[in-house]
């Protein structure tokens, strides 16, 4: 057995199961479309994105995760997360009502085994410095969780 198969994540723990669940599918759906996905970044702004994409030629989407109607009626911070993407997105569950989703954002239907796509969002394409910036954190994020993957012991860089 090679070094690389005894790496096993950790449980984030900062989701519910059922959100989890929704991630794991969205991420999979996109994975077959090409793209490479991280969860929880934190943007610019602070903002923790719950799932980035990042396609070959460098499209970037974010797709909030939404476990509920709770969930989605009090979260008011979505809007923000337009300025760091190409596309949003959301992804649900089949529980929550497709009808409560805004229009202008693309919508997932999804579980722990995969997702299908509902509804492709509008493209509003970033500007050349924030799609480098966001691209960097990107990169950057995903070495450093790699890195403390493969060493627990590492120094804690940005997540």
């Amino acid at each position: 057995m090679s070094a690389d198969e005894d790496l096993v994540l950790p449980p984030d723990g900062r989701q519910s199961a059922t959100a989890s669940a929704v991630a794991r599918g969205a991420r999979r759906m996109l994975s077959g479309l090409g793209y490479s996905t991280i969860t929880e970044l934190v943007l610019a702004s602070g903002r923790r994105a719950d799932l980035v994409a990042v396609g070959a030629d460098g499209t970037i989407l974010i797709v909030e995760i939404k476990s509920s109607i709770e969930d989605f009626r009090v979260d008011v911070k979505w809007p923000e997360y337009r300025a760091f993407c190409d596309r949003l997105f959301f992804a649900i569950p089949e529980t929550v009502p497709v009808e409560i989703m805004p229009d202008d954002a693309g919508l997932i239907l999804a579980d722990a085994y995969g997702a299908m796509l509902l509804r492709e969002a509008p493209e509003h394409r970033l500007a050349a410095a924030a799609r480098k910036a966001l691209l960097l954190r990107f990169a950057r994020a995903a070495a450093d969780r790699l890195h403390r993957l493969a060493d627990p012991e590492a120094g804690a860089g940005p997540l």
